[in-house]
């Protein structure tokens, strides 16, 4: 049967419209944005210089895609995303970008996996940390204080933004899986002095994804003492691949010490996927469908 042109024209926009869409973010609205600290953060200067996308080099790119990276930023903030109410769960995530503490893979890292979240009834929570470091022989120091505070600023308003405050997790890639695993790991010692109400709450999370965790190790290639878990440490997945040139042996240690300890805990090794794929998809590397074992795991920790 033969079509009109203008059906034919009507047609090739929908499919450029629906292709288009493949690529583009599917939250249902924008996120809601709330900043972690009242004022200044802890130790920050007045005139820190602004916040900036990084460029030098030319643009970086995964799974064929650019990504997104940012730096110089001296006022943490949370961007939540909800989603759909008939599939929320009343679960959320709070998600820590990784770049090495001197910048942050915002989107690969970050708005992509809030997205996912939200694919499955969980709140996304995409926290802007700082960076770079302010304290080179404490290198996540800053990032530390910001998620500490980020978990007892979202337990503390979790009425209000429509949470579960028992099913608050951490999600960290690379760096920011050093700063997740020490949210999970070392939430008796809050790194900063108490600001307001907000810090009488609770910053253990109720459970922790490790995505290509690092610096968890030291020269020895043993977990660093510091970062040992204890019997209340929270459940906790990690992803690693074993060619990752960023050790796999923080996840293996980790997952070994979690052991001992008692503590629920479940390690993917995959052979090979190296390092900083986020969740997009390569052909050839299981380690980058992480996802689906992560959402088997998740339908579990933090049911509806």
């Amino acid at each position: 049967m033969n079509q009109s042109p203008s059906l034919s024209i009507l047609f090739h926009f929908l499919a450029i419209v629906c292709f288009a869409c493949i690529d583009a973010p599917m939250f249902a609205a924008d996120p809601q944005v709330i900043a972690v600290w009242p004022a200044k953060a802890p130790g920050e200067a007045a005139d820190a210089p602004a916040e900036s996308e990084v460029t030098e080099g030319g643009p970086k790119m995964v799974a064929g895609k650019k990504i997104y990276l940012l730096t110089n930023v001296s006022k943490p903030e949370l961007a939540i995303y909800k989603p759909e109410p008939a599939n929320d769960t009343g679960a959320s995530v709070i998600i820590c970008p990784g770049g090495g503490h001197r910048l942050l893979a915002y989107d690969l890292e970050g708005t992509e996996v809030a997205q996912w979240l939200n694919s499955i009834g969980i709140t996304g929570i995409v926290l802007k940390y700082r960076v770079p470091t302010r304290t080179p022989d404490f290198k996540c120091l800053a990032a530390l204080q910001d998620v500490q505070r980020a978990i007892s600023v979202v337990r503390a308003r979790a009425k209000d933004l429509g949470l579960d405050p028992s099913r608050i997790g951490v999600l960290g890639f690379s760096a920011g899986g050093e700063v997740a695993a020490r949210a999970t790991l070392q939430f008796k010692d809050r790194k900063y002095e108490a600001i307001d109400s907000s810090d009488e709450v609770s910053c253990r999370p109720d459970f922790s994804l490790l995505i290509y965790p690092a610096y968890l190790v030291g020269k020895d290639n043993a977990l660093l003492e510091e970062l040992k878990p204890t019997a209340d440490t929270p459940q906790t997945l990690m992803i690693h691949a074993w060619d990752d040139p960023v050790t796999p042996l923080s996840s293996l240690c980790l997952a070994t010490e979690m052991k001992k300890a008692g503590v629920s805990c479940e390690l993917h090794l995959f052979a090979k996927g190296g390092h900083g794929y986020g969740l997009r998809h390569v052909d050839g590397m299981p380690v980058t469908d992480w996802p689906t074992q992560a959402s088997a795991w998740l339908s579990k920790i933090a049911p509806k």
